[in-house]
């Protein structure tokens, strides 16, 4: 069954490949290759900062940008994104490498990259489609403040005293002319983003700030901190390497958890930013598509010697500001890193850090969305607080843990609200009581449901019509045989009427309950439940 899936997902791709490559123009193909070089750029002090954060080598940080980065541009969900070694995998790195060593995560990252192959196999990408929009605006939100923050690393002392001079401290925090001339940098290279645009589009912005500010910097020869000076960029190809850990159930027993969570956190960041790049880029569909992209990307790293990774919302945001719409400007952007770790280090070791933190902050100004300051007193009050939720757990601690977070609180607002919408219009007829009961009746709305009635001052004759309700669960099923016995006990007769076929299956006696109608309902509940000593109950 696997085999023939994996077929046919391999067909999917070669038919994209065919028919989206002869569409490029020469200036759409110029386009995305500067775009793709622009990203090149960007990632590299990012690769970098990562790799530190995980504890390993710079190269691994590289190797994984330029692995997962072409690999997920060939074959991923949706063109226009860019993959790499992340923040939010890289936290969660740490503990496993400080306490087992780097061979640990090479195996770990094989294992997070078989898992997602399974997600998108099982098509369990599809749930993305359950996060709100108010998420997605914390999201957003939470990331932007996130990015904003890895920034400010950079107006830190890199490397040693002697590279960044003025007699400080590696890891001290830049005063004084330094400071003064990292920020006019920045901002210099801002404005060219800003006002590029609104004189040429010939080149992209970002690249162009880059370019303009690095060779301001080289030419007068202004003392600021460079690329270099983080580490050297300079490196091989990557090689085949086995993780070198015992094949056993102990090493099992010391990855698996690391690689459940990475696997998740990889792919509920990449999904979400498919989601985003969509919104730009008017695309639809991919989850699954990208799932397996993500996990064949991973699993390939894990033996090449990297540390794994995901999308990138900040890069891809470049990417797509930038002009790149379409596979060639992420292959682009892989194979250009990998040019600059055989070929290119001395020169892109040169870049003065304060032109890509330009970069990094537009990327912020292009990413929060602003406007939902404008819409927090419009929108539900509830909505508004998972907003900010979202956007403070996503600070504090992880996207991941905000995401899930978001859809829970958004979960239990939807039912709670649901749960207050039943009620009854109450009729006296020339033979009993008529209850019509309004709203759904599911777990959260029982309560209030069984409070409606009155077996012990109602007439003889009661009849429940759920014409305008919906029964949706096991809870709604027990409620009903609950009200059931309360007039049983008191010696009355009830029925009930408009209730779909599988209820009528699944309720006890339900041969004397249930009124039949031409125009029941026909819809299945969410459980399939057995009758067991009279009581509703047990389901799968």
């Amino acid at each position: 069954m696997l085999q023939p899936t994996l077929a046919a997902f391999a067909d999917r791709i070669s038919v994209a490949a065919r028919t989206r490559g002869p569409n490029l123009s020469p200036a759409q193909a110029k386009t995305e290759l500067l775009s793709g070089l622009t990203v090149a750029l960007a990632l590299v002090p990012e690769a970098v900062a990562f790799a530190f954060v995980a504890g390993v080598h710079p190269l691994v940080g590289l190797y994984a940008a330029f692995l997962v980065g072409l690999i997920t541009a060939l074959i991923g969900g949706r063109p226009g994104m860019i993959s790499g070694a992340t923040g939010a995998l890289a936290v969660v790195m740490v503990a496993l490498v400080s306490q087992h060593g780097v061979e640990y995560l090479f195996a770990t990252v094989v294992l997070m990259g078989l898992l997602q192959i399974l997600a998108g196999v099982m098509k369990w990408g599809k749930f993305i489609r359950l996060v709100p929009h108010p998420v997605m605006l914390g999201f957003v939100n939470g990331l932007a403040i996130v990015i904003f923050m890895a920034q400010l690393t950079q107006f830190q002392v890199p490397g040693t005293a002697e590279s960044a001079g003025h007699g400080m401290a590696a890891g001290e925090w830049l005063s004084g002319a330094p400071l003064f001339i990292m920020l006019a940098l920045v901002a210099l290279t801002m404005v060219i983003i800003w006002g590029l645009p609104k004189l040429t589009s010939i080149i992209p912005a970002p690249l162009a700030g880059i370019g303009i500010t690095a060779i301001l910097v080289i030419a007068v020869g202004i003392d600021t901190p460079r690329v270099g000076d983080l580490a050297s960029i300079k490196g091989g190809f990557p090689a085949f390497h086995l993780p070198m850990v015992p094949l056993s159930v102990e090493t099992l027993k010391i990855i698996l958890p690391y690689a459940v969570i990475l696997a998740l956190i990889g792919l509920i960041e990449s999904l979400l930013t498919l989601n985003l790049v969509g919104e730009i880029t008017n695309k639809r569909g991919g989850a699954s598509q990208e799932c397996v992209a993500q996990g064949v990307a991973n699993t390939v790293t894990g033996f090449f010697g990297g540390m794994g990774g995901c999308a990138m919302i900040g890069q891809s945001m470049i990417n797509v500001k930038s002009g790149g719409r379409t596979r060639l400007s992420g292959i682009s952007a892989a194979l250009f890193l990998l040019v600059f770790i055989l070929f290119a280090s001395p020169l892109i070791e040169k870049i003065p850090l304060a032109a890509l933190v330009g970069v990094m902050f537009m990327v912020v100004i292009g990413t929060f969305a602003w406007h939902s300051f404008r819409i927090l007193p419009k929108i539900p009050r509830t909505d508004a607080v998972v907003i900010l939720l979202v956007t403070a757990v996503t600070v504090w601690q992880d996207l991941a843990v905000a995401v899930v977070v978001g859809v829970i609180v958004s979960a239990l607002a939807y039912a709670w609200t649901n749960a207050r919408r039943i009620h009854a219009n109450i009729k006296d007829v020339s033979d009993g009581r008529v209850y019509q009961i309004e709203g759904p009746l599911f777990f959260g709305s029982v309560e209030g449901f069984t409070e409606l009635f009155q077996p012990e001052t109602d007439p003889d004759n009661v009849i429940i019509d759920f014409a305008n309700s919906r029964v949706a669960d096991g809870s709604a099923l027990r409620a009903i045989e609950d009200v059931a016995a309360k007039y049983e006990a008191a010696g009355k007769r009830l029925q009930l009427r408009h209730l779909s076929r599988d209820c009528h299956r699944l309720l006890h006696r339900a041969e004397q309950l249930m009124v039949d109608s031409g125009d029941d309902p026909d819809y299945g509940i969410a459980v399939d439940y057995t009758v067991r000593t009279g009581m509703v109950g047990g389901g799968h």
